[in-house]
Formats: structure tokens, C-alpha cells, sequence
């Protein structure tokens, strides 16, 4: 009696040492049912992809990078953009360097103003020095003309000569101050002398022993004189 094939497939004559066998490599799809290989020129089976749907797309990134990329025409060239595009920067390097040169400009010539203000302030003050030494060296021979005006004994060459004195200091600022029936100041007079006097209601100077000198606002010399006041 002869023995069935368990797969259910006659073995072919001629294969006693080694049998016959084949694989069913055929695959099953998720609903169960068998799925067998399309051959050439049969339809594919429905819901079946075909290779060029099965093709990978491209990625959203890519396609936004290429995208982006085409939006700039100078982006990918090697070289330095000529005609209009290099003309336009050349005019801007010349304008930075232009603004450059206005600032360093405007530096200097605010530098330089104030290095003259400086400068005219120092001459004045080197000035005002001068005609204070000067003036300073001059006191005795003023206080020698003063008394001699005041006993009368200045006249003829030598008044005019005074007067030529007097005219030269006012042209440098000199004031000559202290007059009796002043009022007494202690920042613009020296009291030598004190007397009182019950008339009196304010303390005035009454005597002017050596009147006093200034350039503008800056005393030289206080007055020195004698004053009376109430007692």
C-alpha cells in the first residue's frame, strides 16, 4: 500500500533518494486572505501600492531650503557682484568714510575751541597780573602825587604830568576810590583811625590817609583812611 505525501502533492517519479519538495512563500494579507505575486501584465490587486506610489517623497524641509535658496540669485555665486550692484557699494563705503572724516572733523574743531577759550582766558588772567605788579610798584609814587594834590603843591609840568598818569591807568581798568563822607566799607577800606561823634549816625570815613586802587572787581589795595561813628 503507498503512503500519501502529507503536503498532498504526488511525488514524481524517479525521486526515491531525494524527493521533490518546493515553499509557498506566497504571503496573507491583514484580512486573511491570501495575496499572491502580480504577475507581468495583471492589473494590480485593489488597495495595492505600486512602486512609484510606494516612492519616497521629498521632505517638507527640503523642498522649503530649496525653496528659500531660489529667493536670493546672489546667494550661491562666488563672486563679487559687478556693474550697478558694486557701484552701489562703493557709494556706501565712501559715504562711512565720509561720516568718518566729519566726525574726527567735528572733534577737532571742538578741541581747537576750546583750547582758545582757554587760551583767552589765561592771556586775560596773565594780563590782569601784570597791571596788578605793576600797578602794586607804582602805589608809593601815586600816594606821593595824591598828597601833593591835596596840599596844593601840584601845578605847572608836573599837574600835567599826573593827569597823563591818571588818563594811562584807566585804560588798563585802574579805579582810584576813597573819598571822605563815604560811607565805611570794611572790604574796600582800612580804618587807621576811629573816632565818634554824637551827631553822627552811621560810621563815615572822615579822613583818607592813602586812597585805595582796583581793577575792576579785584581791590589792589584797600583805602586806608580814618572814620567817625556814633557813639
Amino acid at each position: 500500500m503507498t503512503e500519501e505525501n502529507p503536503q498532498g502533492t504526488p511525488e514524481p517519479e524517479g525521486s526515491g533518494e531525494h524527493p521533490f519538495q518546493f515553499t509557498d512563500k506566497r504571503k496573507v494579507d491583514s484580512s486573511g486572505d491570501e495575496a499572491r505575486p502580480a504577475t507581468p501584465g495583471e492589473p494590480a490587486a485593489a488597495g495595492a501600492e505600486t512602486p512609484e506610489e510606494s516612492a519616497p517623497a521629498d521632505q517638507p524641509g527640503e523642498a522649503a531650503g530649496q525653496e528659500g535658496a531660489s529667493d536670493d540669485p546672489l546667494a550661491g555665486l562666488d563672486f563679487e557682484p559687478s556693474g550697478d550692484a558694486g557701484e552701489a557699494v562703493e557709494v556706501l563705503k565712501a559715504k562711512a568714510e565720509a561720516a568718518e572724516h566729519l566726525d574726527a572733523l567735528q572733534r577737532e574743531r571742538a578741541s581747537f575751541t576750546n583750547y582758545r577759550n582757554r587760551a583767552l582766558r589765561d592771556q586775560e588772567a596773565a594780563r590782569d597780573r601784570g597791571v596788578q605788579d605793576v600797578l602794586s610798584a607804582l602805589l608809593p609814587v601815586l600816594d606821593d602825587i595824591e598828597r601833593a594834590k591835596q596840599h596844593g603843591e601840584l601845578d605847572g609840568p608836573m599837574a600835567a604830568i599826573a593827569e597823563k598818569i591818571d588818563q594811562s591807568l584807566q585804560k588798563f581798568g585802574v579805579e582810584r576810590f576813597g573819598k571822605v563822607g563815604e560811607e565805611f566799607d570794611p572790604t574796600v577800606h582800612e580804618a587807621l583811625m576811629h573816632s565818634t561823634d554824637a551827631d553822627a549816625s552811621a560810621t563815615t570815613v572822615n579822613l583818607v590817609v592813602e586812597p585805595g586802587y582796583r581793577i575792576g572787581e579785584k581791590v589792589v589795595r584797600a583805602a586806608r583812611v580814618g572814620v567817625v561813628g556814633p557813639e
